[in-house]
């Protein structure tokens, strides 16, 4: 059975609450202050269009999250190094999680009202899922680091939105210096240089 395509109003409603749920989102002071009713109205739909497409608060937040991340993630599968494949695995170790940390610094609102969502834990979240089994599979590759699987999941804890945005308002912590910060930890853990010295 093949697949239908969405009618053209319905793209077009997708696309209109999406941009105005990015609005709102870099706009507001806290995340929990968007509500399904506020993108509603800023894109010009019912709220019953919007639970039709989303689900709910948690589906329009991880829908509008993941058309942003769209082009790491791209550059994380097809790219050049140093995100992409055919990197040596301490360097992409450490340009994943730079690059994580750079998407989150710019897109804190929206971070924090996913991680913040999970339903159950945050780590059973597909983006967090997808972000681990991609930095196991290549901290595997690194010599001599023994459990890849714990590996990622505390690297990946040192990019958490909530750690982030506790860092982010901390006097004198600029986002060069956690970069710089990230970087020397990553290399610690993995035994090597850093790649940002």
């Amino acid at each position: 059975m093949t697949e239908r395509k969405p009618r053209k109003d319905a793209a077009r409603n997708r696309a209109a609450v999406l941009a105005a749920a990015d609005e709102l989102f870099v706009r507001c002071e806290s995340p929990d202050d968007v509500t399904m009713a506020d993108v509603a109205t800023a894109a010009g739909v019912g709220k019953g269009t919007l639970f039709r497409a989303f689900g709910d608060r948690v589906g329009l937040v991880a829908a509008l999250y993941a058309a942003r991340l769209e082009p790491v993630e791209e550059a994380v599968e097809t790219g050049p190094p140093p995100l992409g494949p055919g990197t040596p695995p301490r360097e992409r170790v450490a340009a994943l999680l730079d690059a994580i940390l750079c998407f989150k610094l710019d897109n804190r609102g929206l971070a924090l009202a996913l991680e913040a969502a999970g339903r159950d834990s945050p780590y059973g979240a597909g983006h967090y899922e997808r972000w681990h089994g991609l930095l196991r599979a290549v901290l595997e590759e690194v010599p001599g680091l023994d459990d890849g699987e714990f590996a990622a999941h505390a690297l990946l804890a040192a990019v958490r939105a909530d750690l982030v945005e506790h860092l982010a308002g901390r006097p004198g912590m600029s986002r060069e210096r956690m970069r710089a910060q990230l970087a020397d930890y990553t290399a610690r853990v993995l035994g090597g240089s850093s790649a940002r010295a």
